[in-house]
């Protein structure tokens, strides 16, 4: 027997839907399979317990919380619990709301009363109470907050005061004055701006033929650089130092007296002996000069030549 197209369609839609509340439920924490007892219990404040808080018995999760809501008008809260568990306790055992810790929030915890013929049933109402002590912690915890806040809302309503007190009219003028100045300022620069991009636009060409130039003579400046690294430096350092070396020798041989110029240098003696015959070739040279007669004598007839007789300088 074939079962037709629609059927299976039907039944996969069907376990689909069961499927999807199963996980929901899951996801909730509660399961739709596991035999869960519901209780209820009463408060007039629940000091911040939320739903899916763990509900325990001396310490050990058996449940958690699984709805909030107002009982009446009143304002009084009801609370409702479910149990995982098959512990067995009486309808008189306390249901009490207390703290797990400052970050981890609170929860609530069965004080169980074991009586066999009150037992406590799925749907039964229990008694709440709250933990001593702990509004009280949760004021203190806010206490702290309050007074930072109180300092802080003083500090700034001094700074606001002496803003106030520094922010008089002639401040405010000032201010103003400075905003105009300011605003001036940024039309100047404006103006500066709008002027430097055309000065810009108009040498572009300028500037292009420069930036040309820079290159080429860059190119230059390098292949300068490659030709100066190609130098044999090292031989030219090398040639340089025996020529100083030579040049050392030749001077310490004049200084020493050897060859004509250290003689002429060194020698007192040939250097007034020079100083000597220059004065006499000068004085023969004036005598020369003044008196010609005494060596050029020029006869066209053959006569002799007279005797040179000196002038005689008359005395006075």
């Amino acid at each position: 027997m074939k079962i037709a197209k629609e059927v299976k369609t039907g039944l996969l839609a069907i376990f689909s839907i069961l499927l999807l509340i199963y996980g929901y439920s899951f996801l909730k924490g509660s399961d739709l399979f596991s035999k869960e007892r519901t209780f209820y219990v009463s408060y007039n404040n629940v000091a911040g317990l939320a739903v899916s808080a763990p509900v325990t018995i001396n310490g050990y999760a058996i449940g958690q919380v699984e709805n909030i809501d107002f009982e009446n008008k009143k304002g009084s809260l009801l609370v409702t619990f479910k149990l995982k568990k098959d512990f067995e306790f009486s309808k008189n055992s306390i249901v009490r709301i207390y703290s797990t810790s400052v970050i981890g929030g609170n929860a609530l915890a069965i004080i169980p009363t074991i009586d066999k013929n009150n037992v406590a049933k799925s749907g039964d109402t229990l008694k709440g109470e709250i933990e001593q002590g702990i509004l009280e912690s949760l004021t203190s915890g806010l206490k702290p907050l309050e007074n930072r806040i109180y300092k802080t809302l003083s500090g700034l309503d001094t700074l606001l005061y002496n803003f106030n007190s520094v922010l008089n009219d002639d401040t405010k003028n000032n201010l103003k004055d400075a905003i105009a100045s300011l605003n001036k300022t940024m039309k100047s620069f404006e103006g500066v701006s709008s002027d430097l991009n055309s000065l810009l636009i108009e040498n572009k060409p300028k500037l292009d033929s420069t930036f040309s130039y820079l290159k080429t003579t860059t190119s230059n400046l390098a292949s300068f650089s490659d030709s100066l690294s190609q130098v044999n430096i090292k031989a030219m350092a090398s040639n340089l130092e025996s020529t100083l070396e030579s040049f050392d020798a030749l001077m310490k041989k004049i200084d020493q007296g050897e060859g004509s110029i250290g003689k002429l240098l060194n020698d007192e003696k040939l250097y007034d002996n020079l100083e000597a015959a220059s004065k006499e070739l000068e004085e023969l040279l004036r005598d020369l000069k003044e008196n010609p007669k005494r060596y050029l004598h020029i006869s066209v007839f053959g006569k002799k030549a007279k005797e040179y007789k000196p002038k005689v300088t008359e005395k006075k």
